[in-house]
């Protein structure tokens, strides 16, 4: 296998449970990804972030590392305080 896609096909072949798991994975990395970007973009520090949105500083590291998964009030508050909007749409139905 030479590329991550490639990686992620052979998966999505042998095992439907773990190729889920990827997934869920990738989509939460992209959320954080752009929380991020979003936050560096404004010059905030974590610290900043966290003194606007309530939180401890070391929260918003661990969010940042993916060492924790907020719950969904506390990222609607941390998007909320970045100007970020969390969208919601159908996704494909699975067989």
């Amino acid at each position: 296998m030479k590329t991550w896609n490639d990686y992620k096909n052979h998966v999505n072949t042998v095992d439907p449970e773990i190729s889920k798991d990827l997934k869920e994975t990738e989509e939460f990395a992209a959320i954080v990804s752009a929380m991020i970007e979003q936050r560096n973009a404004l010059g905030l520090s974590q610290r900043d972030l966290a003194t606007m949105c309530g939180l401890p500083q070391s929260s918003v590291a661990r969010i940042e590392s993916s060492k924790t998964t907020p719950n969904l009030l506390t990222l609607l508050n941390i998007f909320q305080h970045l100007g970020l909007t969390l969208t919601v749409s159908p996704s494909k139905p699975t067989v």
